[in-house]
């Protein structure tokens, strides 16, 4: 006699609270659920993008407490308390953030999937550059200084299928300079 299959036991639903582009948002989630699934399918933030779901294309990057992360990679219950920026959260059609003017005036965009991912990151790097915090092809620890060497290794976890990343770096050194 042979015992029957037992049922795979479901995840209760888990309590998060999270302060997503400066509002309150308490979600109950499976403890599975990622930070982008949440973000998109809880929370109907639908700028952060789902490419490659593997954490190697940064399209779905967002900006965790300040720092960025692929939010693909992270568990949405690890940031019960964080506060979360994402695309939403930087500007607006009548009123762009200086780095999503940049994006338009330097042309770094084309079919656009990346472009939230590609502007939360690039916002991210230059307050980790002013920070003093290095990268692989930092020179002088020490000092942390802005470069184009700087800002590719940075970011490199940003693909653009499209390949409009001179634009891009040329948005980026538009808002540091005017800064």
């Amino acid at each position: 006699m042979t015992a029957a299959p037992r049922p795979h036991p479901v995840p209760t639903g888990t309590s998060v609270r999270l302060t997503v582009n400066g509002q309150p948002a308490d979600l109950v989630l499976d403890p599975r659920v990622t930070l982008l699934d949440a973000l998109r399918e809880h929370l109907q933030l639908t700028g952060s993008k789902k490419g490659c779901d593997h954490g190697q294309c940064g399209a779905c990057t967002v900006m965790v407490n300040g720092r960025r992360i692929n939010s693909c990679l992270s568990l949405a219950v690890m940031h019960d308390g964080d506060e979360v920026t994402t695309i939403e959260g930087i500007g607006t059609p009548d009123a762009l953030d200086p780095m999503q003017e940049a994006f338009v005036s330097h042309d770094g965009f084309q079919c656009g999937y990346c472009t939230p991912g590609q502007i939360c990151s690039a916002k991210a790097v230059l307050e980790e550059i002013r920070q003093g915090i290095p990268s692989h092809v930092t020179r002088d620890l020490e000092h942390v200084s802005f470069s184009d060497d700087e800002l590719r290794e940075r970011m490199s976890g940003n693909s653009c299928r499209c390949g409009a990343y001179a634009n891009i770096l040329a948005a980026i050194r538009e808002v540091e300079e005017r800064a």
